[in-house]
C-alpha cells in the first residue's frame, strides 16, 4: 500500500476523482484543495462514497499553505493543481498571464522543493506532475496554458535527473482533450478580463476549444497506476492512440516553415466547432 499520497487541486476534476478512488482502495490520501469551501464539499463527497479521506486547504500559490504542507508525511506527491487561461497571446491581460504561471508552475515547484528535500533525506519518494499534451504541442488560443505546461515538463525532467541518486522518482501524466469541462471553460476566461474588448484581435464569443474530447476514465486509471508505481513509464500520454499524432507533431517542428498568411486549420476549427464536442466512436 502506497502512502501517504498528497494530491493538489483535489477540489474538482482529475484530482478529486483520483483522490477518492485511491481512498476507496484503502490508501492514505491527503486531498489538497484551493479554497476552504472545498474542504467540506470534498469531505461530504467522501462520506457519500463511504471512504476515509483527509482533506486540507492547500493553495499552491500561498506560501503559508505550502509551508504547512511541508510538515506532512508525504511518500507520493501529485502536482495536479492547475488553471487554464484561453485567448490569443497578444490579448491575454498581464494579471491573467501571471496567474497562469503562478498556479501552474511557480506554486507547484515551490511546494515540491520542500517535499522533495524530505524525500531525498529518507532516500525514497515519488513526484508526479499532471502535465498535458499541451506540454508537448501547442494549439491556437492556448499559448499561455501550453507555455506553463512546457515549463512543467522542463522542471519535471530536471528534477528526475537531479533526484535520481536520492531514491526519488519523477513522472508526468499528459492528458489530451478530455471532456471534464476544463478545456471548455478555458475558452470562457475572457469574460473575466478587465480590458477594452475593442482592442482585442479576436472575438472570443465566436470561438470554442478546437478538438473533439474523450471520456476521462483512462486518465483516472493511469494516474492511479503511476501514483502506486504500477508502471515504469516516465511520460504517460493519454489517450494512448494520440501518441503517434503527438510524435508526428513534435518531429514536424524541425522542418516547419514560416506561415503563408492564411488562417490555420485549427484556428478555423475553433470558429466552427461547438463547446464540449465528444469524440465519436
Amino acid at each position: 500500500m502506497a502512502g501517504p499520497i498528497l494530491i493538489t487541486g483535489a477540489g474538482s476534476g482529475f484530482g478529486k476523482e483520483v483522490a477518492l478512488r485511491l481512498a476507496r482502495a484503502g490508501h492514505r490520501v491527503i486531498a489538497g484543495v484551493e479554497i476552504i469551501a472545498q474542504v467540506s464539499a470534498v469531505r461530504a463527497e467522501a462520506r457519500e462514497r463511504g471512504v476515509e479521506l483527509r482533506v486540507e486547504k492547500l493553495d499552491v500559490t500561498d506560501a503559508g499553505d505550502r509551508e504547512n504542507a511541508w510538515t506532512w508525511e508525504v511518500d507520493v506527491l501529485l502536482n495536479n493543481a492547475g488553471v487554464s487561461e484561453g485567448g490569443a497571446s497578444v490579448d491575454i491581460p498581464e494579471e491573467r498571464l501571471r496567474r497562469q504561471f503562478e498556479v501552474n508552475v511557480i506554486g507547484p515547484v515551490l511546494l515540491t522543493q520542500g517535499i522533495a528535500r524530505r524525500m531525498a533525506a529518507r532516500r525514497s519518494g515519488r513526484i508526479v506532475f499532471m502535465s498535458s499534451v499541451a506540454g508537448l504541442t501547442v494549439d491556437p488560443f492556448t499559448g499561455a496554458y501550453a507555455a506553463s505546461k512546457h515549463a512543467v515538463e522542463a522542471f519535471a525532467d530536471a528534477l528526475d535527473q537531479e533526484l535520481a541518486e536520492f531514491g526519488v522518482t519523477v513522472a508526468t501524466i499528459n492528458p489530451g482533450p478530455f471532456l471534464t469541462g476544463f478545456n471548455d471553460t478555458m475558452f470562457e476566461t475572457w469574460k473575466e478580463w478587465r480590458d477594452d474588448p475593442a482592442d482585442r484581435l479576436h472575438d472570443y464569443a465566436q470561438l470554442a476549444f478546437p478538438h473533439e474530447q474523450y471520456d476521462p476514465e483512462p486518465v483516472y486509471e493511469r494516474t492511479v497506476q503511476v501514483l502506486l508505481g504500477e508502471t515504469q513509464r516516465y511520460r504517460n500520454l493519454l489517450p494512448t492512440e494520440m501518441e503517434p499524432q503527438v510524435r508526428e507533431q513534435t518531429d514536424a517542428q524541425w522542418n516547419r516553415r514560416l506561415n503563408d498568411g492564411s488562417r490555420p486549420a485549427l484556428v478555423q476549427k475553433a470558429h466552427t466547432i461547438g463547446p464540449g464536442t465528444p469524440v465519436r466512436p
